[in-house]
């Protein structure tokens, strides 16, 4: 090969280099970043509005809550007020059962961690979509575009499914038990109506005036990738996020939704240990990897990370943060790469207040930590 021929293809390559590293840069400012504030109705306006403030200052764009059928205007107030600081919502709606749908009751006692509700073997489709449908149009009568729209939350885990059995075997569910194992043929006769309700909300989104190109997504998921038995005993069994989400695209996810979607905890411990980073990032690896695809590929979508933080129990003012920012600072470094590849959509931290001890705005004033947060993503 010639010298000329040489430098040409040395300043294609090197072109191309600049070009790649700057599509992962652009890419990274156009993902969704966010904080979670955790059951706002809690608070009262004043309290409420204050906090919108306060998220305004900190420069936080984008909020995520839950809202029930009961508190519908309330929280269609309180999305109003957020969109008036500038703040979009990314709003959790749950669906409606049928009239005469069981009833697992709360008994915290026995089962801590294990909430009442029907089985989603038992959402009706209708009377959800009837439901939804009120919801676009309020939002469409106010002029208010949300930034994400979820339907139900971390279903995979009998915590918020009650079509698990209780008290459980204290194992992990796999793919083949979704088709063979009684409780497992029972959690998927839920996924199956689920998917029917999602449908119908998909429906009433795509009617929208306003909402018909938010971005769409299904329950968010435990972060459970290791099937079989619990690496610590409990009295309840969950579903692997690999095989939810094989379920639902063999059953039809993928028409229906614009992204997955993730929840995770990492382990706190060893801040700034180099062993516990590594244990950490491939922890995070073998959540995303197997089911988060590049955006545009046809194996799938990529994902919303809606929840991930780490607990703070120090009560003391002005809150100590130094092995919270630690974690964090690691944590922003493990998302960048899977952001660059473009598997990661947003990163929605939990929370800003609502949970205590995962609250980053404490003792009147933002943390170290959450200012980690919201500062632009690092990506390799």
């Amino acid at each position: 090969m010639s010298v000329t021929k040489q430098c040409r293809l040395l300043t294609v390559l090197g072109f191309l280099l600049v070009l790649s590293l700057f599509s992962g840069a652009a890419y990274a400012q156009n993902v969704i970043r966010g904080v979670n504030f955790v059951h706002p109705l809690q608070f009262g306006v004043a309290d409420q509005n204050a906090a919108l403030v306060n998220l305004k200052t900190a420069g936080i764009q984008v909020i995520r809550f839950g809202m029930y059928e009961q508190d519908l205007d309330k929280s269609i107030d309180f999305i109003r007020r957020a969109n008036a600081q500038g703040i979009a919502t990314v709003l959790i709606l749950h669906g409606k059962y049928a009239p005469n749908a069981p009833i697992r009751p709360y008994r915290p006692r026995e089962f801590p961690g294990i909430w009442a509700g029907s089985p989603f073997s038992s959402l009706s489709p209708e009377l959800s979509g009837q439901y939804f449908q009120t919801v676009m149009d309020k939002l469409d009568a106010d002029g208010m575009v949300l930034a994400g729209i979820e339907f139900e939350n971390e279903i995979n885990m009998a915590g918020n499914n009650p079509d698990f059995s209780l008290p459980g075997e204290g194992r992990v569910l796999g793919l083949n038990d979704l088709y063979h194992d009684p409780e497992g043929q029972q959690v998927a006769k839920g996924y199956l109506q689920y998917l029917k309700a999602l449908a119908a909300l998909k429906q009433a989104r795509d009617h929208s005036k306003l909402n018909r190109k938010t971005p769409l997504l299904p329950t968010s998921l435990v972060d459970i990738v290791q099937e079989g038995p619990w690496p610590t005993p409990k009295k309840y069994d969950g579903v692997s996020v690999g095989a939810t989400i094989a379920f639902f695209r063999a059953n039809g996810l993928d028409k229906l939704v614009d992204a997955y979607n993730l929840h995770t905890y990492p382990w706190g411990d060893g801040p700034g240990n180099k062993v516990s980073a590594i244990h950490r990032l491939r922890s995070l690896q073998g959540l995303v990897m197997p089911v988060c695809s590049p955006v545009g590929s046809p194996n799938g979508k990529s994902c919303w990370i809606t929840e991930w933080g780490f607990s703070n129990a120090n009560k003391g003012c002005p809150s100590d943060e130094h092995s919270r920012n630690l974690l964090v600072q690691e944590m922003m470094g493990d998302f960048g790469q899977l952001i660059h590849e473009r598997r990661l959509t947003a990163l929605i931290y939990y929370s800003w207040i609502g949970d205590p001890p995962f609250d980053v705005y404490r003792c009147g004033a933002l943390t170290e930590s959450g200012r980690v947060v919201i500062e632009p993503t690092p990506t390799h």
